[in-house]
């Protein structure tokens, strides 16, 4: 048997590819959008991918499945559990295979035990692996968004992200029996989950990649909760706000995400179409935030390619208007584009090149981000300046502060819609990267005089109780 491990760092999403290597024959589970590790894979070792599954229908980011399909041949796996409203609407056109629940899948002499276990989604779906050829003995869990390093899927998304009222408790209540059936496994069965650390579908995923049954039994907060109710309460209590993307991206993994193929190269721009491109769509600024605010052009979003780019470009960049992006150098574009397609922001129209700033500037018309201590923030909160905080709202439950405004990132666009855009703002967050955004996104909005506080309630929270009072 072979297996492989791919993960996407911006997402903290992994995908696996599991090969006979007797027959030939690999399956891929919950692929990503760029296929092109797996066919590389395929390719080096001299595997053919027969099948392609997930383990539910993703909310994180734009699903794989059809395109490796499309790429390879491929057969399609898709959950058939979960309800008329969560069956896939393109698995019939695409000749899809309906796994439920005890279902087997063969890979050679590979075999996938088929588990639904609701709760996350009630779609969910997860995979016993056993290697037959070696033993009937099942080797790893293959979990998807059920069971994390440390955590469990979280069952809200429904309710906060795709508007399906009163359904987060109902949700819980599934997992919390779906945990259940997984005491017919040993502690040595292996958890492989679809995602670690940084991802929005749990509160409190481990770094490790993987771990054991026997480990999470003992460690894991979800196996220590003795009964329902109290786990039901648990599971729901500070599960972060959900990216407004996930909605979309659940709408189109179900209906069918479009297949890429090849793709065509984006146009290089000169500065004199800016004009009409800042009109036409979003300009997307993705060069470092210190850059940024030396200099940048009035108007510009800036989301620098960091591991959070994709997540904050969720957040806050239209899926229905061409996407113009500004970059350093075309590796920087080129990664950025790849990064927005791993969410179906796919509208890439153009790219300009840093000079952009550089003419902006000899034309008078560029701008510069104004950057400030924390510590400022009473003197300025004197003068008339309104501080807002852009954390999220449970660290602002952990303190904040005093006077300032809570309006998380995510949701700052909305939450200011009524404010005078001559009102004076100050922004921070944790240690300076939301708050770089979140004053591109005022700017954007016409606010003209915002101020970033760019060392954030880490540098607060070490000051003395007389500097905070000065």
């Amino acid at each position: 048997m072979f297996v492989r491990r791919f993960y996407d760092d911006r997402l903290a999403q992994a995908s696996y590819m599991i090969a006979c290597q007797r027959t030939g024959d690999a399956i891929v589970i919950d692929p990503a959008r760029d296929i092109t590790p797996y066919l590389e894979t395929a390719r080096q070792e001299h595997f053919r991918i027969t099948q392609v599954t997930e383990t539910h229908i993703h909310a994180d980011f734009m699903s794989g499945t059809r395109e490796l399909a499309a790429a390879t041949g491929a057969l399609p796996l898709l959950s058939g559990e979960g309800g008329p409203d969560w069956q896939y609407g393109y698995a019939a056109a695409d000749g899809a295979r309906l796994l439920h629940d005890n279902d087997v899948i063969a890979v050679g002499r590979v075999r996938l035990a088929v588990m639904h276990t609701p709760g996350h989604t009630p779609e969910h779906l997860a995979f016993v692996l056993v290697d037959a050829a070696l033993s009937d003995e099942p080797v790893a869990l293959i979990s998807g968004d059920f069971v994390f390093v440390g955590d469990v899927g979280r069952p809200d998304l429904l309710e906060t992200a795709a508007g399906i009222a009163n359904s987060k408790e109902a949700g819980a209540r599934d997992l919390y029996r779906s945990l259940q059936r997984l005491a017919s496994l040993p502690d040595f069965v292996q958890v492989w989950p679809g995602h670690g650390a940084g991802s929005a579908c749990g509160k409190a995923l481990g770094a490790l990649a993987s771990s054991t049954l026997g480990y999470e039994r003992r460690t894991n907060w979800a196996f220590q909760v003795p009964d329902e109710s109290g786990f039901v309460a648990a599971v729901l209590e500070g599960q972060p706000s959900p990216p407004t993307y996930f909605a979309r991206m659940k709408r189109v993994n179900r209906d069918g995400p479009p297949v890429l193929g090849a793709r065509a190269a984006v146009p290089a721009l000169a500065a004199d179409a800016f004009g009409a491109a800042s009109r036409d769509g979003v300009v997307l600024d993705v060069r470092p935030r210190r850059v940024y605010a030396e200099g940048h052009v009035a108007g510009t979003l800036n989301i620098p390619l960091i591991k959070a780019f994709t997540t904050w470009a969720g957040w806050l960049v239209p899926h229905d208007r061409p996407i113009y992006l500004i970059a350093a150098d075309a590796n920087a574009a080129a990664d950025a584009r790849h990064a927005l397609a791993s969410i179906g922001l796919d509208n890439v129209a153009g790219v300009f090149a840093a000079d952009v700033v550089s003419d902006a500037a000899q034309a008078g018309t560029a701008r510069r981000s104004p950057r400030a201590s924390i510590a400022d923030a009473p003197r300025l909160q004197r003068e008339g300046v309104v501080v807002i905080d852009l954390r999220e709202a449970d660290e602002w439950r952990a303190g904040h502060v005093p006077g300032a405004e809570h309006h998380p990132l995510g949701h700052l666009a909305a939450e200011v819609a009524g404010v005078p855009r001559t009102t004076r703002l100050a922004v921070h967050c944790g240690g300076g990267t939301r708050s770089a955004i979140g004053a591109s996104v005022l700017e954007q909005l016409g606010f003209d005089d915002v101020t970033d506080l760019s060392d954030g309630w880490s540098a607060w929270e070490n000051m003395s109780a007389d500097a905070k009072a000065t």
